[in-house]
């Protein structure tokens, strides 16, 4: 900042001048974390297992939120991003981010592109069909054209509603569903989570929990943007995250608890591919909430995952190109850069929904798979680096240890298993 600010004056300032228009990258992060993993994966868990992976979704959040909240500490600390701070620690460091970020890009943007097609498909009247193909192509195309025609700032706005609005809902119907919650037949054998059978389906709720890892230092470039804009102080962004952080942690439970209320234990077939899920999802409102509510909430959906498909394509361009500007030494990114990234993401993404046709979750489970395993090593490249800026607390410290020891036991047990290593 351009000028000391005192203790009093930063308390001052926050209580004066924190307010709705203060709230941005925490939320644009929410926006990005309520995707697949919560309107699909979380439901899912609710639907098939009940209250028996509520335990795990917390403690897969809680174990994240260092490695995202060091992204906010680091920024206001020395006004970089943490793309920036992985170079000047080692351009090794940086190399190990681009390759995981070129990654993400198009498999990310891929996944929340087709499920948001599947939702268009869904409101769409029954006399207009079209292929998932077609409406991916639609998707990414206005997608493209929304971001190079600079036009994000547009969606960015709205998003707060956006989020409000599918909260609400949400909560309306889990409220509503739990009333009068299904009766489970009388043949039902509750199904255990806790095998190795089902540790594919776990290490993908697990992944895009509450969004990819590589989404710390892409929202530490959006606080980055937010000081210089709005010169805002440490404790407001703090604020602004956890806010953020708070509101997809509690959206993921309350989407497992409406699977529990709606489909659990109902004797009704569980669909994991497909678009067909997308359909019991919205009907899920609709059995709870109202016939009336049906397309209202499919927009809301659609719309939530138009914002995360814009959030993805356009945050990993900044980040691609940011992490090439750094490599050529250039002061600033060039809107040269940014159309080529945002180019690689679109048309990367649509290559792998077309290598994924008709296989919605697969396309889903690939990507928050690979997004689990890419977790531990961009949660380690953030905590070398804020303990290289700052001494941490014994209690972060001790939290990051054991995050890191969660995410990387878990992602090994994953791949030995994938490997043959036990046998099922």
């Amino acid at each position: 900042m351009s000028k000391q600010l005192t203790s009093t004056s930063i308390n001052s300032d926050v209580q004066n001048n924190f307010s709705w228009r203060t709230l941005g990258p925490g939320i644009l992060l929410a926006s990005a974390a309520i995707g697949g993993s919560h309107l699909i994966s979380s439901t899912q868990a609710g639907a098939t297992y009940g209250w028996q992976l509520a335990g795990l979704i917390i403690i897969t959040n809680l174990l994240k939120y260092p490695f995202f909240r060091f992204g906010t500490d680091y920024v206001y600390g020395t006004g970089e991003s943490l793309i920036a701070g992985y170079y000047k620690k080692s351009k090794v460091y940086l190399g190990v981010y681009l390759f995981l970020s070129m990654f993400a890009s198009v498999v990310g943007t891929g996944a929340v592109a087709l499920l948001c097609a599947a939702i268009l498909g869904f409101m769409l009247p029954a006399s207009l069909e079209l292929s998932t193909i077609t409406l991916s192509v639609i998707v990414m195309g206005i997608s493209w054209v929304f971001l190079v025609a600079g036009h994000y700032k547009l969606l960015d706005s709205v998003n707060k509603w956006i989020i409000i609005a599918l909260t609400f809902g949400s909560l309306v119907a889990v409220i509503m569903a739990a009333g009068k919650p299904t009766v489970m037949t009388a043949d039902f054998v509750a199904t255990s989570p806790w095998n190795l059978a089902t540790l594919g389906f776990l290490v993908a709720l697990m992944g895009w929990m509450p969004a990819p890892m590589e989404f710390s230092a892409i929202n530490s470039m959006w606080i980055s943007a937010k000081i210089k804009a709005e010169n805002t102080t440490h404790r407001q962004g703090l604020i602004d995250f956890n806010v953020g952080y708070s509101v997809s942690t509690v959206l993921a439970l309350v989407f497992l608890a409406l699977g529990v209320f709606v489909q659990y234990g109902s004797g009704q077939e569980i669909q994991t591919a497909g678009s067909d899920y997308v359909g019991q999802l919205i009907n899920m409102y609709t059995a709870t909430i109202g016939e009336w509510s049906k397309f209202l909430v499919a927009f809301v959906a659609f719309m939530c995952m138009f914002g995360t498909t814009l959030t993805s394509a356009d945050g990993t361009a900044r980040a691609n190109s940011e992490c090439l500007r750094l490599f050529k030494g250039n002061k600033e990114i060039t809107n040269k850069q940014i159309f080529f990234w945002t180019t690689y993401a679109i048309v990367g993404g649509l290559i792998i929904i077309i290598f994924f046709t008709g296989q919605l979750g697969s396309m889903l489970k690939f990507a928050m798979i690979a997004a689990f395993i890419a977790a531990p090593i961009v949660g380690g490249l953030n905590y070398v680096l804020i303990k290289d800026h700052k001494k941490l607390s014994t209690v972060m410290n001790i939290w990051a240890i054991v995050g890191l020891i969660f995410l990387t036991g878990i992602a090994l047990l994953f791949i030995a298993n994938l490997l043959g290593f036990f046998t099922v």
